[in-house]
């Protein structure tokens, strides 16, 4: 195996409940890539937070760094401009990836033949309208090759060279991210692989704070409307704060 520098980037705003054993699980499953002879870093973007996010990411050995507008795209391009790996590895401050998962990015990595890839997501907590959601998404991830925002593996250059994630979307960044990743893999030969031996397992914490009628008014503007995605106001979901 070649010599290889993995970043972790976690964008994380007022987490303090869940980041410490996200932290946790990414670090046992950085283990894949020590095993491999590889480099690891873990930073931590604290999105504006006023909880004790950034407290717990340093004392769980993370680099933190700051970015005070309350974006995600904009979170995952800070903590990726501090970055000094060879390939970025994104994951939410929700989410907990396993040894098997990082072991199976690091053969793609291997191989050489992609550009970007993924994972397909399990809920940690099982409801109806969520496991729906989460068969659908899955289902279109795989087919479509789109990029879940919970978990990204990318080539750093490549990254940069598409310019990161666009700061004029409050959400569905990824799905612009996987367009113009797709387009970069048509031109270079490079592919963009979505992994499913080993989903990632991310919380379901939204469905518990949010009714159906929310989700589902929120996709109907998101559909019919652009412009939802380019409002933080229109995406209570992500920025009202409840956590």
């Amino acid at each position: 195996m070649r010599a290889v520098k993995i970043s972790v980037v976690v964008p994380a705003f007022n987490e303090e409940r869940l980041l410490g054993e996200s932290l946790a699980h990414i670090k046992s499953a950085a283990q894949a890539f020590a095993q491999a002879g590889w480099d690891f870093e873990l930073i931590v973007c604290d999105n504006n937070s006023t909880d004790r996010t950034a407290e717990i990411a340093r004392a769980a050995g993370a680099t933190v760094v700051f970015e005070p507008v309350n974006q995600i795209a904009r979170a995952r391009n800070s903590g990726a401009a501090a970055a000094t790996g060879d390939w970025l590895v994104f994951v939410d401050a929700d989410s907990h990836p396993s040894a098997e998962l990082f072991a199976d990015v690091a053969e793609q990595i291997n191989r050489g033949r992609c550009l970007a890839g993924g994972s397909t997501v399990r809920m940690d907590e099982k409801f109806l309208l969520a496991g729906f959601f989460t068969w659908t998404w899955n289902w279109s991830s795989r087919l479509g090759r789109w990029l879940a925002g919970s978990f990204i593996f990318v080539e750093a250059a490549v990254f940069r060279e598409i310019g990161g994630f666009n700061h004029e979307l409050f959400a569905a960044e990824e799905l612009d991210l996987s367009k113009r990743l797709k387009r970069l893999a048509g031109r270079t030969g490079r592919g963009i692989v979505i992994l499913h031996s080993h989903p990632l397992v991310t919380s379901a914490r939204k469905m518990r704070l949010y009714t159906a009628r929310d989700h589902l008014k929120l996709l109907a503007c998101v559909l019919f409307s652009r412009r939802t995605l380019t409002r933080r106001e229109s995406c209570t979901l992500w920025y009202d704060g409840r956590r």
